[in-house]
């Protein structure tokens, strides 16, 4: 009996010092969960019968050191939640790796080659969510927007007169201001256009003439008038429209005021946002904290491309362990919950970033002693039995 004890705390010990090596075999590797063997003792009715290895457990409640890379695509998990992957053979897998790469089609695939799956957009950039799938990215250059609309407010101060000369925009003795703004048109080439204000010899009312600089195309005077108290009464201006002399479509701008106003303090320009932008080449990706992901272009525009989803279990416990720092659902561990980062019960998604492996090294270097230890007493056990045995059949 005490021979068959012994063996049952060698396999036992084995097992765990199988287990203790791969955590620290593992010690450095992105999104890996330490575990442990878990033990229990073995009874043949009143009879002792040794121990027996119940399980191997992972702790996915201690999340690894996050340590920032600066490579745009790595992404750390802080909190609950797996990434989503699925390889070439349609298997959907869940990683605590963050190591992304973009292929050669432009799909985010892990370091195993395994496709990241998140909410993609359709051909307008418009988020699909609830359609999971592939994240791949526009990597084509970003078609140029034509300029149609022009927020602009500034003050214009109530203390200035009237110029004496009748508005030129050649002379700056002939209005009080002028403010420029760059606008595109439909094929991207940029134009810009002026605006000269100019006080007139009424009280609480301005001249505003508008002139294109490519096309010399000018309009005006258009009439903006202000109450009492600053605030702006009525204006005429509306639009400014020119035609660009390189066969682009004809620019008309709407113009919106709202907000000007005609204090005493200096002329000052709180904002001048046209909308537009000239044609821009793919330069590279960013991801957000919720796992968005946007494209990058060298005009300065950005466009979404997806977002990262994650998954959580009721039992993450009883996911299958695969390898490539994977696992995959059981139907112990439930069916998966798909949300994004920092809502419900996942947690924040950290892009520039990976999670480094939970294993505590000190620890496992003292478990390795301990078990090396539990090894050679019952091997100690197993010898002093056959001893005992060998001086019983010495005596018969």
């Amino acid at each position: 009996m005490s021979f068959s004890i012994a063996l049952s705390g060698l396999s036992a010990s084995n097992t765990e010092l199988n287990n203790i090596s791969n955590n620290i075999a593992n010690v450095t590797t992105s999104g890996f969960k330490g575990a442990r063997a878990e033990f229990a003792s073995v009874y043949n009715g009143q009879e002792a019968g040794g121990v027996e290895v119940t399980g191997i457990s992972q702790n996915f409640d201690k999340s690894g050191s996050i340590t920032g890379t600066g490579r745009a695509l790595d992404m750390a998990i802080s909190g609950s939640g797996f990434f989503v992957t699925e390889d070439a053979k349609g298997q959907t897998m869940y990683t605590r790796s963050g190591i992304i790469n973009m292929d050669s089609d432009g799909t985010l695939v892990s370091n195993s080659g395994a496709a990241l799956q998140g909410y993609p957009v359709d051909g307008n950039n418009n988020l699909q969510q609830g359609t999971v799938g592939d994240l791949v990215i526009n990597t084509q250059s970003l078609q140029a927007e034509q300029t149609t609309n022009l927020d602009f407010i500034a003050n214009l101060d109530a203390r200035e007169t009237s110029p004496i000369n009748a508005f030129d925009d050649t002379d700056s003795t002939t209005f009080n201001h002028s403010y420029t703004t760059p606008v595109y048109d439909s094929l991207g080439n940029q134009h810009t256009v002026t605006q000269y204000f100019v006080k007139t010899a009424t009280a609480n009312e301005w001249e505003v003439h508008l002139k294109d600089n490519s096309t010399n195309t000018s309009v005006g005077p258009e009439t903006i008038t202000f109450n009492s108290d600053g605030t702006l009464d009525t204006s005429s201006l509306t639009s400014f429209t020119f035609t660009p002399p390189n066969g682009a479509d004809p620019v008309n701008i709407n113009i919106a005021l709202t907000g000007m106003t005609q204090f005493g303090s200096d002329f000052s320009v709180s904002t001048n946002n046209p909308n537009g932008y000239g044609a821009g080449d793919y330069a590279g990706l960013r991801v957000e904290n919720d796992g968005s992901i946007y494209a990058s272009y060298t005009n300065g525009q950005s466009q979404l491309q997806g977002q990262v989803v994650l998954a959580n279990f009721t039992s993450p416990q009883e996911l299958v362990k695969t390898s490539d720092t994977a696992w995959l659902q059981s139907f112990s561990s439930g069916v998966p919950v798909i949300g994004t980062a920092g809502t419900g019960v996942f947690g924040d998604l950290t892009s520039g970033a990976l999670e480094g492996s939970n294993v505590d090294l000190t620890s496992e270097l003292v478990n390795l002693m301990t078990a090396q230890r539990n090894y050679q007493a019952n091997t100690k056990s197993i010898s002093t039995s056959d001893q005992l045995t060998q001086a019983l059949f010495n005596v018969v």
